[in-house]
């Protein structure tokens, strides 16, 4: 196989002096975080969302106070700790506040694209990676997740260092031996979150099937054949075998869990939302479509797609009578063993089919289509330039489908709508009990949430009675034991577009109730009427919505709220009814103690 002709901007990582490269390296990380935190200043601020007050920030922030790397105030669902870890040292440095966490997790994804740069610049040459770079940044998932304190997209950041390593290690013009240092990055990815080891095992079976295919007595079809194109570089066999080392971290820390919680792969529940419910061939094709919808159209990335295909049509341009250089066929094989694995894997595992479980493979996918451009569109610029604008765009703008609000600002809306919902229930009717789904229960009872103002309400104010959402099932239930509560705060569980796709398609909803978990809100003046409710707050924005309901009885105006739970034991207790169940947690001697810590970092 001819050697790849370099791109004459291709600046070459390996041929620089160590020094230089550090300097060079450390400069972009930080141009990148400044980039990142201007991009972010309007969103630091904004308290935890979703599954970071379900359960990142609750594990970290338990970690921080106790030291205890298995969570105490949530069930631990086994993900390794490692980006909890940086959190707590985060909190431990500057205090706690969302502000840190935000500028902590804004600083690995700066790391990220540092990453992914080099990466692209291995795989392909700087012109490519600098878009593909700029691309990503801005692509919505990414952009969301780079502030929110959960674990994908630091998963994602590892990957990328760890094939940049795996590249360089395969080059031939590099003599130095680099296999501990992808074996370290992903290492790091599997701690991060469990499913980054994924592309280590992906491509220690690719570089299997080479060496089988290069058997002896083979060697005639090996050296006629394309495979020799296609397989990696021939070297030490003894450098697959670092592919392997990342398993030991990651066994280690499931073998300290299930010492610990006598668990292997998290509590019960979790395990059976995201492995024993999706095992199901009838669900793996429809999860599949999702997961190839993601990687190839979620928020225009159809653009994309649509114009590297039609790139595929057109012959290679040529300099100086050479044609450009493609990204090796090795390399992009690499690349499509790491993206089957995930596209086969997050097809069968996972009971919610989040799109940001693919941020490890969606850059790549980005880099492919770029480098496809770059070598066959004259005027590639332009392309990548609309495929920018349809990226910011999709920041701001919903699909016509329901699709998960973190993907996009969308989140932003419903922070802001929950904030103000929770001030007006702190002000206008504090203490009394309240009737809401998950998350908003955790909202109410848990300050450090950032929803209602932990001086303000350090006794703890609402005791809450949490449904699991408010489907016809579940407000009817809560309806039949209405004396327990005396207001309602009721919200969108999920994104309804005005006027969806196949929203009139019966078999296609059976589809998403049976195997995605999915369900119709009431409105809330259906609620209203079905509780017996007066609707006194009600806030709108951008197809999502959250209300205020004040039950009405015979009693009030002797005080409903002094018949309030009278089985209400302790500030621990759960009481339960009708599939529902009564949260009372305020936690204050672990309040005071994050008080005390911030008041000393000031």
């Amino acid at each position: 196989m001819a050697a790849r002709p370099a791109a004459r901007s291709d600046l070459k990582i390996n041929s620089q002096p160590a020094s230089s490269a550090w300097v060079q390296q450390f400069l972009l990380f930080a141009l990148f975080f400044a980039g990142l935190m201007l991009l972010h200043a309007p969103l630091l601020r904004l308290p935890y969302f979703w599954d970071e007050a379900g359960y990142y920030i609750p594990a970290a922030r338990d970690l921080f106070l106790t030291g205890t790397l298995i969570p105490q105030s949530t069930p631990s669902n086994a993900h390794p700790p490692l980006v909890m870890a940086w959190l707590a040292l985060a909190w431990r440095v500057f205090g706690y506040s969302t502000l840190f966490t935000r500028t902590a997790m804004l600083a690995v994804s700066a790391f990220s694209l540092l990453g992914l740069l080099r990466l692209s610049r291995s795989a392909a040459n700087l012109p490519v990676a600098s878009a593909t770079t700029a691309l990503v940044a801005i692509y919505s998932v990414y952009f969301t997740q780079s502030s929110m304190a959960q674990v994908d997209l630091p998963a994602a950041g590892f990957t990328f260092w760890a094939l940049a390593a795996y590249i360089e290690d395969h080059t031939a013009a590099n003599k130095e031996h680099r296999a501990w240092k992808q074996a370290l990055w992903f290492s790091l990815a599997a701690l991060a979150k469990e499913t980054a080891i994924l592309a280590p095992l992906a491509l220690f079976v690719w570089e299997l099937l080479g060496h089988f295919i290069r058997l002896p007595g083979k060697e005639n079809r090996w050296n006629q054949s394309r495979w020799k194109e296609i397989l990696p570089p021939v070297g030490r066999r003894t450098r697959s075998l670092y592919l392997l080392l990342p398993v030991v971290p990651l066994a280690g820390w499931y073998a300290y869990h299930y010492a610990k919680t006598g668990f292997l792969l998290g509590n019960p529940e979790f395990f059976r939302y995201n492995v024993a419910a999706t095992l199901n061939p009838l669900r793996a094709p429809l999860a599949l479509g999702m997961r190839l919808w993601q990687l190839f159209g979620y928020f225009g990335l159809y653009l994309l797609t649509l114009a590297g295909g039609l790139a595929m049509l057109r012959p290679p341009r040529r300099e100086s009578g050479v044609a450009r250089p493609r990204i090796p066929f090795w390399i992009q094989a690499a690349f499509l063993s790491v993206l089957l694995a995930y596209l086969g894997f997050m097809s069968v595992v996972g009971g919610a089919v989040l799109a940001r479980y693919m941020l490890p493979v969606v850059p790549l996918v980005i880099l492919m289509w770029v480098s496809t451009l770059w070598r066959r569109v004259r005027y590639w610029k332009l392309i990548v330039a609309a495929v920018a604008i349809a990226f910011v765009a999709g920041l701001f703008s919903n699909p016509p489908y329901g699709f998960s609000i973190e993907d996009n600002l969308a989140y932003r809306d419903y922070i802001v709508m929950h904030a103000e919902a929770s001030r007006f229930l702190a002000m206008q009717y504090s203490y009394v009990r309240v009737l809401t789904a998950w998350p908003a229960s955790d909202e109410l009872t848990r300050p450090w949430l950032g929803y209602i103002n932990a001086n303000a309400n350090a006794s703890q104010p609402f005791r809450v009675l949490r449904i699991e959402d408010f489907s016809v099932s579940q407000i009817e239930g809560a309806a039949r034991v209405r004396e327990h509560f005396d207001v309602a705060l009721v919200f969108s569980t999920k994104y309804q577009p005005p006027h969806a796709l196949f929203e009139n398609w019966d078999a296609w909803q059976r589809i998403k109730e049976k195997f995605f978990g999915y369900h119709r809100d009431l409105l809330p003046e259906g609620i209203a009427q079905r509780l017996g409710g007066t609707i006194i707050y009600h806030k709108e924005m951008n197809g999502q919505w959250i209300a205020v309901i004040a039950v009405e009885r015979e009693q009030d105006a002797k005080g409903a709220g002094s018949k309030c739970c009278p089985k209400m034991r302790s500030v621990s207790d759960s009481h339960q009814m009708a599939g529902m169940r009564l949260d009372h947690d305020p936690d204050a001697l672990a309040r005071a103690k994050l008080e005390s810590v911030a008041r000393r970092q000031r």
